[in-house]
This record gives structure tokens, C-alpha cells and sequence, in this order.
């Protein structure tokens, strides 16, 4: 059995434990000793982490060759229509090869609290909501893909990893459960 902790990571949080520029890390949030994060939550984004003491459950999670879905929740600039769904879906090629979404679908706002601070709003561009799904994790890789198909990134969140959610987190709470070590490989 394995140590896993989901931490929902608030916005200007960083992924890890230290900083030597004072920001908030996760030692202002989890008090657990020897959990390490499998991946990484960009400062700026929100949402699912998952931190774990077993090197292998580690990389069972964060490995691209377990190819493990990422769910996301994505806030963007303008009104998407079916030409940007489906060219997220066949994929688009940024500077470090070719992404593309296992599914993007428009959904409505999702009922979690604003922002603090909150995202810029422009009376004149309307925003909307995405629901993004990955298996891979490359450097802010959804804002990168949104922002090829002309709808820039203003909120995103992480809500899912594989079968784990951010459902019953509030910003900045934690669980830490057991988990067995076949978890991903069932």
C-alpha cells in the first residue's frame, strides 16, 4: 500500500515543497511528511494534485508511458464553435511536437468559488467554458493549446486525474488516502 494525498492547489501555489522567492509552496497547505508530487500544477493554475511516498505510484501517475488521463476545466477568451473542438481533438502542433485532446466539449461555468484575484474581464470579449482531456503533461501544454486555436487561457483548473477528482476539496484541502500499488494498472 501506498500513501496518496489530493490537494486541491489554489491559484499562485507552487507544485512543490520549497521556494527561495518566499511564494507559497505546498508546506503552507500539507503537513505530511515524506509525500512528493507526482507532476506538476503550473503557479498560475488551479486544482487536482496528487502527491504520493512511493516512487513507483509516482510514476504510475506522472509517467507519459501510463498515459493517465488529466481532466480540465478551461476558462477561455471568445465563444468556441465546432471547428475549435474538433482541431483540439485532431491535434495541433505546438514547438515541442503534436498535442492533442482526448476530448474537448464545451460545458457551462462550473460551480466552484472565483478566483482570487480574479481573471481580467473584457466587456467586449465573451468567455467561455471548456472541459479538456489529456494523457500527457507537457509544460502548460492545454493554455498552449487553446491559444493555437485563437481562444486564450484565462482560468484553468484541474479536475481530474484518472479516476481521481476534486470532489468534497475545497481550495487548499487535502485527504490522504491508502492505495494499492496495482491502482494503475487494473
Amino acid at each position: 500500500m501506498a500513501q496518496l494525498v489530493l490537494f486541491n492547489k489554489p491559484y499562485r501555489v507552487l507544485s512543490q515543497f520549497t521556494d527561495d522567492l518566499d511564494r507559497s509552496t505546498l508546506a503552507n497547505f500539507i503537513d505530511i511528511p515524506n509525500v512528493y508530487p507526482a507532476g506538476r500544477l503550473d503557479y498560475d493554475s488551479e486544482g487536482l494534485m496528487l502527491l504520493t511516498d512511493s516512487g513507483k505510484l509516482q510514476a504510475q501517475i506522472s509517467h507519459p508511458k501510463y498515459k493517465l488521463a488529466k481532466t480540465y476545466w478551461v476558462q477561455v477568451e471568445g465563444e468556441p464553435t465546432a471547428d475549435h473542438l474538433r482541431q483540439l481533438r485532431k491535434g495541433l502542433l505546438l514547438k515541442d511536437g503534436k498535442a492533442m485532446a482526448i476530448s474537448a466539449h464545451c460545458i457551462v461555468a462550473p460551480q466552484i468559488p472565483e478566483r482570487n484575484p480574479p481573471i481580467r474581464i473584457r466587456k467586449s470579449v465573451p468567455d467561455s467554458w471548456l472541459e479538456l482531456v489529456i494523457d500527457e503533461g507537457r509544460n502548460r501544454q492545454v493554455r498552449r493549446m487553446t491559444a493555437a486555436v485563437g481562444l486564450p487561457t484565462l482560468r484553468l483548473v484541474r479536475c481530474a486525474i484518472g479516476d481521481w477528482s476534486l470532489d468534497g476539496l475545497e481550495s487548499g484541502d487535502y485527504r490522504s488516502t491508502q492505495v494499492s500499488m496495482t491502482a494503475l494498472t487494473r
